[in-house]
């Protein structure tokens, strides 16, 4: 079955996974359906829908990350989960310094035991919200790039994104058929926050029906100071 992922993720990114890259994935999937029927981290519980619907999914952010002439130093995942989809760019860029932001406490733990099992330097994980890292002078600006799947509305997100980001680097969200509407909604929420949008890419990944997105914005502008606002507030009041 691993042959079929590693096929789906060449014919997909043009990427030849490793032996060594080939086995993080195969100890990952292990632990997520081990860890998974006891403490519930995901709704998707069969190794298929782990390999297409978690992994290679994470990976179609390769498609937005490759258009800068150098692969990320320094990449921020908010709303992680279960890892998605940091720990599995990180598996294809080891170099990458990575930080993983989750609010639930038993799912960024299982993040810090991912990283501990797969044996991944440079991974910092945080219990944390996005609101109040974007106000801290340790992470405020100071990503190449910010990504998140399906945690927010676009607006919304990516007022949890783009203060993360450096001017220079760009934001990428994963989204499903909504994606396209989101975007036309956001466009004024990314131009406060220092953005604009860069392009609406579709993934098709093969063996999933229903519509994917990256939604990519490049970071052209500093962050207003009193952006992002406290906990809470872009949720309840989208820019």
């Amino acid at each position: 079955m691993m042959e079929n992922f590693r096929k789906n993720i060449k014919d997909l990114l043009g990427v030849q996974l490793s032996d060594s890259q080939v086995q993080a994935f195969i100890t990952y999937e292990e632990q997520l359906l081990e860890y998974n029927a006891q403490f519930n981290l995901t709704a998707i519980r069969d190794s298929e829908g782990i390999r297409l619907k978690h992994f290679i999914d994470s990976l179609s952010c390769l498609l937005a990350l490759r258009e800068k002439p150098v692969p990320p130093s320094r990449l921020v995942d908010i709303g992680t989960g279960a890892g998605f989809p940091g720990i599995p760019l990180k598996i294809l860029f080891p170099a990458m310094q990575l930080t993983l932001v989750e609010s639930v406490g038993k799912k960024a733990r299982f993040c810090e035991h991912m990283a501990r099992a797969l044996k991944l330097e440079n991974v910092l994980v945080l219990q944390s919200r996005a609101e109040e890292l974007g106000q801290d002078p340790a992470h405020r600006e100071k990503y190449d790039w910010a990504v998140a799947r399906a945690v927010a509305q676009l607006p919304i997100l990516a007022e949890y994104l783009l203060p993360l980001v450096r001017v220079g680097g760009g934001m990428i969200a994963q989204k499903g058929e909504s994606g396209p509407a989101e975007t036309q909604s956001a466009q004024n929420a990314i131009h406060i926050l220092g953005g604009r949008l860069h392009k609406l890419i579709p993934v098709q990944i093969s063996g999933v029906a229903e519509d994917r997105y990256l939604v990519v914005v490049d970071k052209v502008a500093a962050t207003p100071k009193h952006l992002p606002r406290r906990v809470g507030i872009p949720s309840k009041s989208p820019l």
